[in-house]
């Protein structure tokens, strides 16, 4: 008994280059959702960037107290 061949159907998806909508609603009215999204969750974003930002003062303030070391 030999193998016989089967014909296969292949389904192609693909995007009409006249119809790219699929990411419209992600941009439509940004400003208002992420207002929305931060008064929503005000104590998550700032426990958040309360330590990103303190962090980031304390490197440029170290960093600047290095330039001027030298001229103590």
């Amino acid at each position: 008994m030999g193998k016989q061949p089967v014909k296969m159907r292949v389904v192609v998806y693909a995007l009409s280059p006249f119809q790219q909508k699929i990411m419209s609603g992600l941009w439509k009215d940004l400003p208002s959702k992420l207002t929305h999204k931060v008064t929503e969750n005000w104590i998550s974003a700032t426990l958040l960037l309360g330590p990103l930002v303190g962090t980031y003062a304390y490197v440029q303030n170290y960093q600047e107290k290095e330039k001027l070391a030298h001229r103590y």
